[in-house]
């Protein structure tokens, strides 16, 4: 079993954190950024081809975090794999010992840097969720008996609190549970209202919620999440914030107003997923604000 689904289990307040693997084969980067974290997080997320921007797969990035002592959370997304790819993938990657895994469908071709590349979408973030269970039952998706099966793979999957209107995000989210998600990490909030109100209706399934926050580096990386980030709203108090900020001053302000937001919502969630974006040597000063 991995740590985070027994910290979850276990109904302890759980933090993820989350690093880009290279684009190209060093991953000193990437190791540098997770070990900034790695001390005060139970898992980290390696995203996959995010933005549909070419990178290392993820299952070399989490095996390379696994070799330094951190927990991976594989992500996997349908854009660019059939089912017998995405199917091969998981299998591969829990025999080289990952056990999290969080189903995406992912970003179209159109948004990255190949913008040539045909998009597969075999199937989508529920199909995939559905795969994993079965495969996790002994048996693929044609029904053939696997030589032994990834039983313990704790699965997770992705909501997006901010979308308005919220009933299809909430419709799509019991679909997932449905599917197998045991777990969700959110898209970036930065209202604590919005996520109340997300909550009541979302918490009553009883899967555990970890609220996302991508670190906000300034009043500019603010206003393009709002005009080209579906679902996430940053209120205009603390584009405004930033923006009086001084450079030297951001990271402070930002760790306060993402801390005043997280003690606001930590009683109603289960955890917090951190996007640092860069920001990794912040993160401990963000956890401390909040008592975390």
């Amino acid at each position: 079993m991995s740590r985070l689904s027994d910290t979850l289990k276990e109904g302890k307040f759980a933090i993820t954190g989350e690093v880009g693997p290279p684009k190209g084969n060093s991953p000193e980067r990437m190791l540098q950024e997770a070990n900034l974290i790695k001390d005060r997080v139970i898992a980290v997320n390696l995203t996959d081809g995010q933005s549909a921007v070419m990178r290392v797969g993820s299952v070399a990035a989490a095996v390379k975090l696994s070799e330094n002592g951190i927990e991976p959370i594989y992500q996997l997304t349908c854009r660019d794999r059939n089912r017998i790819a995405l199917q091969s993938d998981i299998l591969s990657a829990y025999m080289l010992g990952v056990r999290n895994i969080l189903a995406l469908t992912g970003d179209h071709p159109a948004l990255g840097d190949h913008q040539e590349a045909l998009p597969v979408f075999d199937l989508d973030s529920v199909s995939l969720l559905k795969t994993i269970s079965t495969l996790k039952e002994g048996k693929d998706m044609a029904d053939n008996e696997l030589e032994g099966a990834p039983k313990d793979l704790f699965a997770g999957a992705a909501v997006t609190p901010g979308a308005d209107p919220l009933e299809p995000q909430l419709i799509k989210m019991e679909k997932k549970i449905d599917a197998g998600a045991q777990f969700f990490q959110t898209q970036a909030i930065y209202d604590a209202g919005t996520f109340e109100k997300f909550m009541e209706k979302a918490g009553k399934r009883n899967v555990p919620i970890l609220a996302g926050f991508v670190f906000l580096k300034s009043a500019g990386m603010a206003k393009y999440m709002n005009e080209h980030v579906a679902g996430v709203t940053v209120p205009d108090s603390i584009i405004k914030i930033l923006s009086d900020a001084s450079k030297e001053d951001r990271p402070k302000r930002s760790i306060e107003l993402m801390a005043e937001i997280i003690n606001k919502i930590k009683p109603i969630c289960q955890g917090v997923h951190l996007m640092p974006m860069g920001w990794e040597k912040h993160l401990p000063a963000l956890l401390d604000a909040c008592g975390l």
